[in-house]
């Protein structure tokens, strides 16, 4: 239906049915004639589902026949199909910030379901709303930045090396940087990785050996991202390279300094379990293969004059002399892959652990199972170091905890606490395992059947969180724990307690997120753009996440997240440019230069001139959040696309008018 025009504005209202998911509670012929009648409305339809390409030809028809210079769309949420109707009035000629978008599901019909006269007024209440506030909406335009084709990569554990080697085999420049002396991560600590017990880095191994053979990849071990400043495209980067006091060029990974270095401090690759020197090379498949000296814990430290390195090292390559030093890079992308790491049970004393030698986490047990760990994969026990014959493994140890994180660690830490004590079963049959669990979580391929194979081979399973446990005289330890499924008290006596420690976030993921400005969710990870259609943006753009930060993943998971950051990546450098929101903050003639803006803003995005007194807005920073304007006290500050006046008009006629 068409209406005489009214003043300028020429708005179409088009409302969806979305199936049953609207039409099912919400009355959306009756929201149409009722849109119908409300000012500089000249037209509205309805469709079954207007995302589908039928829906979207409809607006365009009517865009065209109706002239219409604004439109309302009354469907789904803006998160997900916003994008799409700006496309769609784009192509018809209507500038796409001339789309007013109101949400009838979610905030409507999904939240009434149970009462349909009431959601149908509701979402006449919404439509008005929205056409009011279309009236005021103005055209904005989209900015276009070019992107430099160098990218940075933070974290060259499994994640973020696949996500290097896919840009670096596509032809860009990676900046890999990783804090520690070697790539590898967390995975090169592992034995075996399941469900299909390979050697951990028998297939880790040649992907490091591939990404430093990549001319394309420039590594930076033992150097951490400090600060970084610019936009999408444009990063500038400060690294900080900390000295190994060792000239790697000079450098073999021969080892001799360590060997001949007269201190011993806890070997930190093994766990803590074993020793090492100050002088040490990481582990001996570490790439680069280079010596790297703990200062920290070096005679030199307390100013002895110890040279037990310098005589060994037959190559010149000791250098006490360096120091720190940073450097400045350019990167379009920067991809975010600093892992995760296992919750610390000594703090809270879980389960005994710091204060019972027989009570250990997973990792711990890990590197002893591993032949080229501390014990050559004999599994000792402590306090005696006689090999266990009775071991108790206990599942979510610091999550699924609302005294620790309430998080579960998606299925992860069940199946290494599984796959040990698989590991363990196999190589000595005559031992017995009991594992304690909640619930056993195990999505992926081939898990169930794992699963299968630990109770086929005898590993036993009692369903229950363990209440205590108790060390015996003899070193033993008594396991507290309710069966669940039997309905019974058990106090089961083993030699050996190993903790499924859940994952959580290191201190770098706090220090990237203030960094970069990248939102973290309740556990602690990164925050993702959307759970489902954006699992490796951020809300930044040209900042993609990999790995565990984001969330408790296994190796396959973590290493497509990594391909999948690079392709995204690799969108933005093989355009060589970007678009920008054109819904950004504005400041006018009226501020005062306070700077309150500037404090408040959690970009970055402004900056105070005060040669005019003035705040000014960098655009390509900018992400509409508003909290300028809600902080500027004499409202110089607002947001376009969502202005004082179109807001006000909102809230204005939420009631119907008389």
């Amino acid at each position: 239906m068409e209406k005489e025009k009214e003043g300028e504005e020429r708005i179409g209202v088009f409302v969806c049915r979305c199936g049953v998911n609207i039409g099912g509670v919400v009355d959306c012929d009756e929201v149409a004639r009722y849109a119908a009648t409300l000012p500089g409305v000249v037209c509205v339809s309805v469709n079954k589902f207007t995302c589908s390409d039928s829906g979207q030809a409809d607006i365009q028809e009517h865009i065209h026949k109706y002239n219409l210079n604004r439109v309302v769309v009354a469907a789904c949420t803006p998160k997900t199909h916003e994008p799409t109707f700006r496309v769609c009035c784009e192509e018809a000629g209507v500038n796409q910030y001339l789309l007013e978008f109101v949400n009838i599901r979610d905030q409507c019909s999904w939240m009434h379901i149970w009462n349909h006269e009431g959601a149908t007024k509701k979402a006449k209440d919404l439509v008005r709303m929205g056409v009011y506030r279309a009236k005021l909406l103005e055209p904005l335009e989209e900015s276009e930045v070019a992107v430099d084709r160098n990218a940075l990569v933070i974290g060259a554990g499994v994640a973020g090396m696949q996500a290097a080697m896919d840009l670096g085999d596509m032809g860009f420049h990676v900046y890999l940087v990783e804090k520690e002396p070697s790539i590898g991560g967390r995975m090169a600590r592992f034995d075996k990785v399941f469900p299909t017990n390979d050697c951990s880095i028998c297939i880790l191994g040649p992907k490091m050996v591939e990404v430093a053979r990549n001319e394309n990849i420039e590594i930076m071990s033992y150097a951490e991202v400090v600060e970084v400043e610019g936009f999408v495209g444009n990063f500038e980067i400060t690294i900080e390279h900390k000295p190994r006091y060792v000239d790697i060029d000079k450098c073999t990974g021969c080892a001799q300094c360590a060997g001949k270095c007269p201190v011993e401090v806890p070997y930190d690759f093994n766990e803590g379990f074993g020793i090492r020197g100050a002088a040490y090379v990481p582990f001996p498949q570490a790439v680069p293969l280079r010596a790297v000296i703990d200062l920290e814990n070096c005679l030199r430290s307390e100013g002895k004059e110890c040279k037990a390195c310098i005589k060994a090292c037959e190559r010149g390559a000791i250098d006490f002399s360096q120091e720190k030093k940073y450097s400045k890079v350019k990167a379009g992308v920067i991809i975010v892959a600093p892992g995760f790491v296992t919750y610390d049970p000594e703090p809270r004393n879980d389960y005994g652990y710091g204060l019972y030698d027989n009570v250990i986490t997973t990792m711990e047990f890990e590197r002893l199972l591993n032949a080229a760990g501390p014990t050559e994969g004999h599994v000792i026990r402590a306090s005696d170091c006689k090999e266990p014959m009775r071991l108790g493994f206990i599942n979510c140890v610091g999550s699924r905890d609302i005294k620790t994180n309430v998080h579960c660690s998606g299925g992860v830490c069940c199946m290494f606490n599984m796959k040990n004590a698989i590991l363990l079963k196999e190589k000595r049959p005559e031992i017995s395992c009991y594992l304690f669990y909640m619930d056993i979580r195990a999505p992926f391929r081939g898990y169930e059947e794992f699963y299968n194979r630990a109770r086929e081979i005898g590993i036993r399973f009692v369903r229950g969180r363990p209440s205590e446990v108790i060390e015996k005289a003899n070193g033993n330890l008594v396991i507290r724990a309710e069966d669940t499924l039997k309905g019974v008290v058990r106090n089961i006596e083993v030699d050996l307690v190993v903790l499924g420690t859940g994952i959580v976030p290191h201190s770098d993921i706090e220090k990237i997120s203030k960094m970069l400005k990248i939102p973290r969710a309740a556990d602690g990870l990164f925050m993702e753009a959307h759970p489902k259609l954006g699992p490796v943006d951020t809300v930044l753009g040209g900042v993609f996440v990999a790995g565990g930060a984001s969330g408790p993943k296994d190796i396959p998971f973590a290493v497509a997240q990594g391909s999948g950051a690079a392709s995204r990546a690799a969108r933005l450098l093989v355009t060589g440019k970007t678009k920008i929101e054109g819904i950004t903050a504005a400041s006018d003639e009226s501020c005062i230069g306070c700077g309150l803006c500037v404090d408040a803003c959690p970009y970055g995005a402004l900056t105070l001139d005060e040669k005019e007194n003035r705040v000014m807005v960098v655009g390509a920073i900018c992400k509409g959040c508003g909290t300028c304007a809600a902080t500027c006290p004499v409202g110089a500050m607002e947001q376009r696309h969502f202005k004082n006046v179109q807001v006000e008009a909102q809230v204005k006629n939420l009631f119907a008018l008389a």
